[in-house]
């Protein structure tokens, strides 16, 4: 029977899991992901596990915050002026805004402190700095 490598399209289906056990999203008794090995469509990590799989094969997976979704990085959050942000804009913690930084690239941040004056914004993916479980079955291999 064949193994994934790099290259290969499969069908994978995926459990993602908190260190407790709480999941937080999985495509069981939905539509499988089917991906490409190597185009980085997954995390590092799991996409990694999936080489030398062959099809029907189950595997369960821990992944530091470096093989996932990275590191907490500090320098992501900022403060920024009330102001700054457009009037027709209603802010509340947890909402997720489009900011420019630098030379105009755009970012996704996340709403994570209000005052009257000022809102903390933090552009860190949510699992940055998480330790993940995942459990992976290879469906198929589509393509080799």
């Amino acid at each position: 029977m064949s193994e994934a490598k790099r290259g290969d399209k499969v069908k994978v289906h995926v459990a993602a899991k908190f260190k407790d056990g709480k999941i937080f999203g999985t495509t069981k008794n939905k539509e499988p992901l089917e991906i490409t090995i190597g185009q980085g469509k997954l995390i590092r990590g799991l996409e990694e596990a999936i080489i030398g799989m062959v099809p029907g094969e189950k595997k369960k997976l821990d992944l530091p915050p470096k093989r996932a979704f990275g590191p907490y990085k500090e320098g992501l959050t900022i403060k920024v002026d009330k102001k700054s942000i457009p009037p027709q804009i209603d802010p509340k913690i947890g909402m997720e805004l489009v900011m420019r930084w630098g030379e105009g690239e755009k970012t996704r941040v996340r709403i994570t402190e209000m005052n009257n004056t000022t809102v903390t914004v933090d552009a860190n993916h949510p699992l940055a700095g998480k330790k993940l479980e995942f459990d992976i079955e290879l469906l198929e291999i589509i393509k080799n």
